[in-house]
């Protein structure tokens, strides 16, 4: 794979998706923190600072996995249906570089999301004096960062062999499920089934763990206060060979295909 070649494939993505206005959605996350913000205590006036962390993180995770599947479902399924997919594969770029380029592409996406997210969550915040961790809610963001980014390679590698909106109904099955395959698998113990308990740990070895990548109870409780650096390190380590994984799977199925 050629590096400059993948760079510009990314960077057509990229300026094709702020085209679309997707980052439009950054001033609608800010109106809604601004809702949040004024609508919460009266609903809970001893408890809205914990409401309104939680909301917030909560959202900037409903965002930024909406803006992934709806959009990632669409980068290489896009291109097949409109037919102009044949001319990027007669060009001398590889279909691994086309995978490649695709993912880097929304990955900078969501990373400028996330990122502006972050940053007006923490002046709310700060506006209106509520007590938050900030190294733990940074932390929280990086690691939402790299959810939406082993998602995106979910819906990609969907997307390579389905239509686009079964690739969509897959991909948020799958999200849905790998946060809770831990939980699946303590099930399947309690039932005292053998079928059931082959089933959630068949599950559990398939399916991404997501509930790794996902520290917003650690943020807005304060259980990250003191990370732990080799769990991070491990988890971190553990969303990016998943994502790997996923793309190469893309990748081999991707280069099957006739067109």
């Amino acid at each position: 794979m050629n590096i400059n070649r993948i760079f510009v494939l990314a960077n057509n993505v990229f300026q094709e998706v702020v085209r679309d206005r997707i980052l439009y959605i950054i001033g609608f996350y800010a109106l809604i923190l601004a809702i949040a913000f004024r609508v919460l205590p009266e609903f809970a006036a001893t408890t809205e600072d914990k409401m309104f962390l939680d909301f917030g993180l909560a959202a900037m995770n409903a965002i930024g996995l909406i803006v992934t599947i709806f959009v990632g479902t669409g980068l290489v399924n896009k291109e097949i249906e409109k037919r102009t997919i044949l001319m990027l594969i007669a060009k001398p770029v590889s279909r691994s570089e086309i995978i490649v380029g695709k993912y880097l592409g929304l990955s900078a996406i969501l990373a400028v999301l996330v990122a502006m997210m972050t940053a007006l969550y923490l002046i709310f915040l700060q506006f209106g004096n509520i007590p938050h961790p900030t190294t733990s809610i940074l932390i929280a963001a990086i690691f939402l960062f790299l959810q939406l980014s082993l998602i995106t390679s979910v819906a990609i590698a969907f997307s390579v062999f389905t239509a686009s909106l079964l690739a969509t109904v897959l991909s948020f099955a799958v999200y849905l499920i790998g946060n809770i395959t831990q939980d699946l698998v303590q099930l399947g113990r309690i039932s005292h089934n053998p079928g059931m308990e082959g089933l959630t740990q068949g599950l559990f070895l398939i399916l991404p763990d997501l509930s790794r990548l996902d520290l917003k109870n650690d943020a807005v409780y304060g259980l990250q206060a003191l990370p732990d650096t080799t769990a991070l390190i491990t988890n971190a380590g553990y969303g990016l060979l998943y994502s790997v994984m996923l793309l190469a799977i893309a990748i081999l199925i991707f280069s099957q295909r006739e067109f």
